[in-house]
């Protein structure tokens, strides 16, 4: 890891403390994993509002699996693309339920081979319920990463490699969170809000208008 990447670091930790955290709320891990699966193309805070009624409503893998696919759909309309999100909850479910005895896998291989989990939502899991480090690259970690200088890549399989690449194993999980933060509330996609940014010093602020 180069210097600058450890200040860059140094100054996250001040903002954001290092606790890792999630902002999806769940209790259960295939909690989170439904969850993960609403949040493509939709906010978190929408989908917290949703999974609230949802997880009463359907209190079990087995409920999922066996739920009504069109109720299912109006359940998880406001998140989005709700006829193939159901789909997708329905199947994973019945894949966990006859599979895997109703319990959560931790390896990516089986993650990603369940309906609707690619490798962002597979490491999600793997970050928070299993605690392996993983780099989940969505939107905002792209972006950030990208005007950070951290990779030139643009494709996330390849900025995945290429952060685990560059950047220490113990900082894996708190990067996803960090930038996540940062790109929400600072460095948004139409304008970066660098006048506003705490690591605006010490940012090669790749890619953006100066």
């Amino acid at each position: 890891m180069n210097k600058k990447i450890g200040q860059q670091f140094e100054r996250l930790d001040e903002e954001y403390g290092k606790d890792i955290r999630i902002f999806l709320e769940y209790e259960k891990p295939y909690e989170l994993l439904i969850a993960t699966i609403l949040s493509a193309q939709c906010t978190d805070k929408r989908v917290n509002e949703v999974t609230k009624e949802l997880f009463v409503k359907y209190p079990s893998l087995a409920s999922f699996a066996d739920a009504d696919i069109e109720e299912l759909g109006q359940d998880i309309h406001s998140c989005g693309f709700f006829k193939t999100k159901a789909r997708h909850i329905k199947d994973a479910a019945g894949i966990l339920v006859s599979e895997y005895g109703e319990e959560v896998p931790s390896e990516i291989e089986k993650l990603t081979g369940l309906p609707g989990v690619g490798r962002k939502t597979a490491n999600v899991i793997r970050t928070h319920i299993f605690r392996i480090p993983s780099i989940v690259v969505d939107t905002h970690v792209k972006r950030v990463s990208f005007r950070l200088g951290w990779t030139k890549e643009t494709e996330p399989e390849k900025i995945e490699a290429d952060l685990m690449k560059k950047l220490p194993k113990d900082r894996w999980c708190l990067v996803n969170q960090d930038l996540i933060e940062l790109g929400r509330s600072i460095c948004h996609a139409r304008k970066a809000g660098c006048k506003d940014c705490f690591m605006s010093d010490i940012c090669p602020k790749t890619g953006v208008d100066k």
